[in-house]
C-alpha cells in the first residue's frame, strides 16, 4: 500500500483554488493554460484508480460530487467508480457521488489500516495531516508556468523534514508532472 498525493501545483508551491471555484482573486490558474494540460489522466493514475481508493476532504469530496458524476469519457468512469473516502465532520449525505462514504475513524488510523493504495487528491488539510505522520510516499505534482505569490502552500513554513527523489519529469502540455518517491533514511 502506498499513499499518493496529486496535486496542480504552481512554481511558487501554492495548491489553492487552480480551478477558480472558491473564487479567490487569483484562482482559475491551472485552468487558463487549457483543457490539453488538465483533462484526462494527467497524472498517470491508471490501474492505481481500478485498485485503490481515493481520499479526499470535504471541499474537494463538494467540487468534485458537482463534476464527475454527469461526465462519461474513460477517465471520468474509472473517477466515478473508484471508492472514495472523505474526511469531514459535518457532511453526512454522500450519496450525489457513487461509491463515496465519510470515513468513521481517525484519518491516520483509516490510512493506516487501508489495504490499497491511497490516491489523495487536492485536500491541502488531509495532505498536512498525512505530512505530519510521514504517510506520504509519493507526490504526483503538475506544476504550471504560474507564480501566485499567496495563498495556500503543499508545502507549508514550519511543515516537516521530507527527503524525496525524482523518479520522474515530463512536459504535459503547458505544465509539467513530476512524480517524487520519499527515499530511505
Amino acid at each position: 500500500m502506498s499513499v499518493i498525493v496529486i496535486e496542480f501545483i504552481t512554481l511558487d508551491g501554492i495548491v489553492s483554488d487552480p480551478d477558480g471555484s472558491a473564487g479567490t482573486p487569483s484562482g482559475g490558474w491551472a485552468f487558463r493554460h487549457g483543457p490539453e494540460t488538465v483533462a484526462g489522466d494527467k497524472f498517470r493514475l491508471g490501474d492505481t484508480l481500478d485498485d485503490g481508493v481515493m481520499l479526499l476532504g470535504r471541499t474537494t469530496w463538494q467540487l468534485f460530487s458537482r463534476l464527475w458524476p454527469g461526465r462519461d469519457d474513460p477517465f471520468a468512469r474509472r473517477m466515478n467508480a473508484v471508492p472514495k473516502l472523505v474526511v469531514s465532520r459535518s457532511l453526512t449525505d454522500t450519496s450525489t457521488w457513487a461509491n463515496s462514504r465519510v470515513i468513521d475513524a481517525d484519518l491516520v488510523e483509516t490510512v493506516n489500516r487501508e489495504g490499497r493504495d491511497v490516491i489523495v487528491t487536492g485536500s491541502p488539510s488531509v495532505v498536512h495531516a498525512l505530512m505530519a505522520e510521514n504517510l506520504i510516499d509519493e507526490y504526483r505534482l503538475l506544476t504550471f508556468p504560474t507564480v501566485l505569490g499567496t495563498g495556500r502552500r503543499l508545502f507549508p513554513d514550519g511543515g516537516p523534514h521530507a527527503q524525496l527523489e525524482c523518479v520522474s519529469a515530463e512536459q504535459a502540455g503547458a505544465a509539467v508532472l513530476a512524480v517524487y518517491r520519499k527515499t530511505a533514511r
